[in-house]
């Protein structure tokens, strides 16, 4: 009879671990095979911004900041650091590029190398028994909000995809603001055997009546998607599922974009507000596209996608109004000072990217909330691949 390894034993208990207990569950498997002597599951809140505790609840959090947690958390890299008496190990909780947050691990001496990367793979385990547990249990969401929701933005989270992912042709990411009261804008994503599908939608009206416009605009847009539709075809049937309902008195600005992943031509359909730019190392430049009627504005409205080539390296934003309209006093976020903030995010990564962006318009903003809700996604185009193995899986260790 084969004898598990350490990694199938944890990863068996947290399988068969009740969906509220993981944490505990995963401080009993570490503690019995690593010798793990202390432990805490930070995980990040909704707006990207400070790292929560989950077994200590009542806890301080930890900003991304200035910190070391932040670092490993936006950085995605492993930290050793030396304790008295101890060391302590601070692993990144990611799952295929979505970053949940940071395990924070106490053991009675430095690891060799062998167990450090044993012991990030325990916490990638970790990572996915989170996601998979969250349909069960309200422990990991409590622990992502520090404080209440609008309902409209409950809504609007609901509905989401993960944040971010990380493949072998591309890399994506994308944000909600205000993260607490968001009201009607939301973005989609879907990866199918040869493309990727991004949908950025931005509901008329406030509170919980843009949230269900929206929720039913991505909803009929899916419900196109999934059916087979083309780009063209799912515009048009959410079109007529918006009209059903609202005959013209609501309408949804939404940006359709399709990648050909074998290719990297791109078809997208601009129906609304949102704008797309395209970030290069020789520059950033808008998109310009043909505008067509936002979704439910007019019945039986018939959309055709618009084409244009990616080349590898290529950075795709997609961002509606609430950022390019951001307004304090009487200084607009100009353009000017939107393309300075894509520039200077060039080098990060798409989930670092949006997040930087954002940071800027709330320092521009004096750390007030946006008048309008607003998206941002971010897509990097790598290029064509045949394996799946993304760069996400390269792991970095400091000691410090």
């Amino acid at each position: 009879m084969t004898v598990p390894t350490r990694l199938e034993s944890i990863d068996c208990a947290l399988r068969n671990a009740p969906a509220h207990e993981l944490p505990e569950k995963l401080v009993t498997a570490l503690g019995h095979y690593f010798g793990v002597a202390g432990l805490e599951i930070y995980l990040v809140d909704l707006r990207l911004a400070v790292l929560e505790p989950v077994l200590e609840p009542e806890g301080p959090g930890i900003p991304l900041v200035a910190t070391l947690e932040g670092r490993v958390f936006c950085d995605q890299v492993h930290v050793q650091q030396p304790l008295d008496h101890e060391v302590a190990l601070h692993l990144p909780l990611t799952v295929r590029g979505d970053r949940l947050g940071v395990l924070w691990l106490r053991i009675p001496e430095a690891p060799d190398e062998a167990t450090r990367e044993e012991l990030a793979a325990a916490a990638e385990l970790a990572a996915h028994a989170i996601m998979l547990a969250e349909v069960a249990t309200d422990r990991y969401q409590r622990a992502r909000r520090p404080q209440r929701l609008t309902l409209a933005a409950e809504m609007q989270w609901q509905l989401l995809p993960v944040r971010s992912v990380d493949c072998a042709s591309y890399r994506l990411a994308g944000q909600l603001e205000p993260a607490y009261a968001v009201r009607g804008d939301n973005f989609d994503w879907a990866q199918d055997i040869d493309s990727l599908t991004v949908a950025v939608t931005n509901g008329m009206g406030e509170s919980t009546t843009a949230a269900m416009l929206t929720t039913l605009a991505i909803t009929a847009l899916r419900n196109a998607r999934r059916s087979g539709a083309n780009l063209a075809t799912q515009a048009a049937l959410a079109d007529q599922a918006i009209w059903a309902h609202h005959a013209g008195t609501q309408h949804v600005s939404t940006l359709l974009m399709q990648i050909d992943l074998n290719t990297g031509e791109v078809g997208v359909i601009d129906a609304g507000s949102p704008r797309l730019w395209r970030v290069r190392e020789e520059g950033i430049e808008q998109i310009e596209l043909d505008a067509q009627l936002p979704l439910g504005m007019v019945d039986g409205t018939d959309y055709d996608a618009q084409h244009f080539q990616l080349e590898p390296g290529d950075r795709l934003f997609v961002l509606t109004d609430g950022i390019y309209d951001a307004v304090l006093a009487d200084r607009n976020y100009s353009t000017a000072a939107l393309r300075r903030a894509l520039h200077t995010s060039l080098r990060l990564s798409p989930a670092e990217a949006v997040r930087s962006l954002l940071s800027d318009l709330r320092a521009f903003l004096q750390d007030s909330d946006l008048d309008d809700d607003a998206v941002a996604v971010c897509v990097d185009w790598i290029g064509p691949h045949d394996g799946e193995h993304s760069a996400a899986e390269e792991r970095s260790w400091i000691l410090l």
